[in-house]
């Protein structure tokens, strides 16, 4: 028999120990991250906390150096007190930072794709800019000078074309060759853990497309890190010493809800969902919305006239200058459909049929964007869409089983 008094006691010094360590351990973290408690909060999405968000972790790191950063408007920290951007945040947290380094759409994410940002000054903060989009897509010895270690912090969507993920491999592979390790502030995957799509093959490798992959990858953007070390994607075979700073309380099969829209013409969950299945109409005559404010959530053309739905592109943010500028587009309103999975193909095989002008429906960025010359021969021999994505599974099996070994978060 348990003596009572001693099980009392006992629990009576448990609650004490609690408390007191409790105590200690707040005003431990207060002083490690300068008067900014721990994040305690919790987010809309369930309580997940993205890898900015776990400071505790990645602070210490930084502590006495010189630090870059490659980020954009997507870099938000949440704290149980406010949300900051990333760069404001290490700032205030005394951290060393040297430059900053901006992806496509710049640093604070208005520029149009495909539009050449220059470099610059952070008005905010007074740090330079480093533009890698353009002409100069890997930071050079020269940008990397003095440079002890950086901090990568971009939301991507999961999507083999949205160029984010160019943007890494150039970094690890210029941070590989100048022996620069990289921190990687891990996001979720807004399309979650789906693969779909037809297999890049390398002849067509670009910009949009650096890997052998399907259009949707189903990674994070710190499990898609691990893949490019460790398939030795990057020149010559280097590999970048990098550290996954992960999500917490995260599975893919969480839905999560970007709290900042990650580039000018994604502007909500509905176009992120859809991105992947209309960016096909990148490479044709048919708009995908830009110029309006549904972007990648309607298409439409001028050679599509039987179509129901109308809209005329206008230069607004992140679309100075749309296609068919001005002009009336016919084709379908899609803002309002239930969620898809994957990626649809009926919607493009829909505009070719209808395409009064079929010999001009494709352009050569088509085959670019799809990463194989396979598609647009397929939908122009009439082929199905349950035919079409058949041919896509072997590759889509043998994807998996390469990225196997990298993921971080059950599905």
């Amino acid at each position: 028999m348990i003596n009572k008094m001693k099980f009392k006691n006992t629990l009576l010094f448990a609650a004490i120990t609690l408390i007191s360590f409790g105590i200690w351990n707040c005003h431990a973290k207060k002083s490690e991250i300068k008067g900014i408690y721990t994040f305690v909060s919790q987010s809309k999405n369930g309580g997940i906390k993205t890898g900015a968000d776990d400071y505790a972790t990645y602070l210490p790191m930084l502590k006495d150096k010189k630090v870059g950063v490659l980020t954009n408007q997507t870099g938000i920290v949440t704290t149980d007190k406010e949300t900051v951007h990333l760069v404001d945040f290490l700032v205030s947290q005394k951290i060393k930072i040297q430059k900053i380094f901006a992806p496509e759409h710049g640093f604070r994410g208005t520029a149009d794709a495909g539009e050449l940002i220059k470099d610059g000054k952070d008005t905010k903060t007074g740090l330079p800019i480093i533009s890698l989009y353009g002409n100069n897509k890997k930071p050079s010895k020269e940008q990397l000078k003095n440079i002890d270690i950086i901090v990568f912090d971009l939301q991507d969507v999961g999507a083999r074309f949205y160029t984010y993920i160019s943007s890494l491999h150039y970094l690890m592979e210029a941070c590989a060759e100048q022996n620069i390790p990289v921190i990687i502030l891990d996001r979720p995957n807004p399309n979650g853990s789906t693969v779909d799509g037809p297999v890049l093959e390398m002849e067509y490798k670009s910009f949009v497309g650096m890997h052998p992959i399907p259009v949707l990858h189903g990674m994070t953007i710190g499990e898609y890190a691990q893949m490019i070390n460790g398939e030795k994607w990057l020149a010559k075979g280097v590999q970048c010493d990098i550290t996954v700073i992960k999500c917490l309380n995260y599975q893919k099969s969480m839905p999560y809800n970007l709290p900042v829209k990650p580039s000018p013409n994604l502007p909500n969950d509905q176009s992120i969902n859809l991105y992947a299945s209309l960016c096909f109409f990148e490479g044709t005559n048919v708009s995908c919305g830009r110029g309006t404010d549904k972007q990648f959530q309607i298409y439409g053309s001028p050679f599509l006239k039987n179509m129901p739905y109308s809209f005329t592109p206008k230069p607004n943010e992140g679309a100075k200058d749309p296609m068919h500028n001005g002009k009336k587009c016919f084709g379908e309103d899609l803002s309002k459909i239930e969620k898809i999975d994957g990626i649809q193909l009926k919607w493009l095989l829909k505009a070719y049929k209808e395409s009064s002008g079929k010999e001009k429906f494709f352009i050569n960025f088509f085959t670019t964007l799809a990463g194989t010359k396979q598609l647009q021969q397929q939908i122009e021999k009439g082929m199905t869409e349950a035919e079409i994505k058949k041919t896509w599974q072997n590759g889509i099996e043998k994807f998996k089983q390469t990225r196997s070994p990298y993921l971080l978060y059950k599905s």
